[in-house]
C-alpha cells in the first residue's frame, strides 16, 4: 500500500531558511523512518507516493520504452497513456472484411512495439489519469508516435478528450489501414460492453438496429448515417442489439462507409 508523507514547514522559517530546531526534528524523523523501512519525502514540503513514480520535471521524460498495450507504455517505471488516442484492449477481437475474427488488441500492441522498437522516446505531459498514468504525447525523434498509431490504423482518435488526431483517423479509414481493413468495435464501447449485454432488448441501452439486406447483415448505431431510415423487422430475422460486440458476435457487421 502506498505511503504519502508530507512535511509542513514551521512558522519559524525566515528568509527561506529552516530553523536549527526544525532541522533537528526533521533529521530525527528521517532517521526513524529509514530505520523502519518507510518511504519518505526528501525535502520538507514534498511528498512521495510509493504506488506511482514522481512525475517528470518540466513535464518531460526521455528514455527507452516498454509497451504495455496499444496506447500505453512505461519509461523508467512511469506508466504513460498516449494522449488523444485509444487502441483495442489486449483481449479484444476484431473482424476482417470476410468476417474472420482476429486478436486486434495484440495486433495493436505489436504495431506499437514495431514503431518504437529500441528507440529512445521523448514524452511530454503534465497531468495524470485516474490510474496514475502520465498523459503524454510521445516522440520518436520528430515523429509523433500517437499520430502514427492512428495513421497506421491500429488506434483511433479519442475524440472524447481530443480532436487532435481526427484527420489522421480519417486517412486511415479512407485507406483501409489496420483496424479499418475490416470492422471492429470502438475500444471505449468494447470496454463498456459487459454492462450493456445484460440490458433488455429495444430499450435506450439496446438501440442498435440489426438490418438484413442485399449487402448482408449490417447493424446501425444511433450515430449511423442510415439509422433513422432503418426499420427492424423481427419476423424477417432482423433484431435489436445492446452493444456492438453483441451484434458482431451474432454475425452482423458495421456499415463500411458509415
Amino acid at each position: 500500500m502506498g505511503v504519502i508523507l508530507k512535511f509542513r514547514k514551521r512558522n519559524s522559517q525566515r528568509d527561506g531558511k529552516i530553523s536549527t530546531s526544525s532541522m533537528v526534528e526533521y533529521c530525527l524523523l528521517i532517521a526513524l523512518l529509514i530505520g523502519s523501512g518507510t518511504a519518505i519525502a526528501l525535502m520538507p514540503g514534498t511528498s512521495v507516493d510509493a504506488d506511482y513514480p514522481m512525475l517528470p520535471e518540466g513535464g518531460e521524460i526521455v528514455g527507452p520504452a516498454e509497451v504495455i498495450d496499444g496506447d500505453t507504455i512505461a519509461i523508467s517505471g512511469l506508466k504513460i497513456r498516449l494522449h488523444g488516442i485509444d487502441a483495442p484492449e489486449r483481449d479484444q477481437s476484431c473482424f476482417t472484411e470476410n468476417g474472420t475474427a482476429y486478436p486486434c488488441g495484440i495486433s495493436a500492441h505489436r504495431a506499437l512495439e514495431e514503431l518504437i522498437a529500441s528507440h529512445e522516446l521523448q514524452c511530454k505531459g503534465d497531468t495524470t489519469d485516474r490510474y496514475g498514468r502520465l498523459l503524454a504525447i510521445c516522440y520518436r525523434g520528430v515523429e509523433d508516435v500517437n499520430a502514427e498509431m492512428v495513421r497506421s490504423g491500429w488506434a483511433v482518435a479519442y475524440r472524447r478528450y481530443s480532436e487532435e488526431y481526427a484527420a489522421a483517423e480519417k486517412g486511415a479509414k479512407d485507406g483501409h489501414h489496420g483496424l479499418w481493413q475490416g470492422y471492429f468495435q470502438m475500444p471505449w464501447n468494447w470496454r463498456n460492453a459487459p454492462e450493456t449485454r445484460t440490458a433488455k432488448r429495444n430499450t435506450p441501452d439496446c438501440n442498435i438496429k440489426g438490418n438484413i439486406s442485399g449487402n448482408g447483415k449490417i447493424y446501425h448505431t444511433p450515430e449511423s448515417l442510415w439509422y433513422s431510415r432503418t426499420r427492424v423487422n423481427e419476423q424477417a430475422g432482423e433484431r435489436w442489439f445492446c452493444s456492438e460486440s453483441e451484434a458482431l458476435a451474432a454475425g452482423w457487421r458495421s456499415p463500411r462507409f458509415d
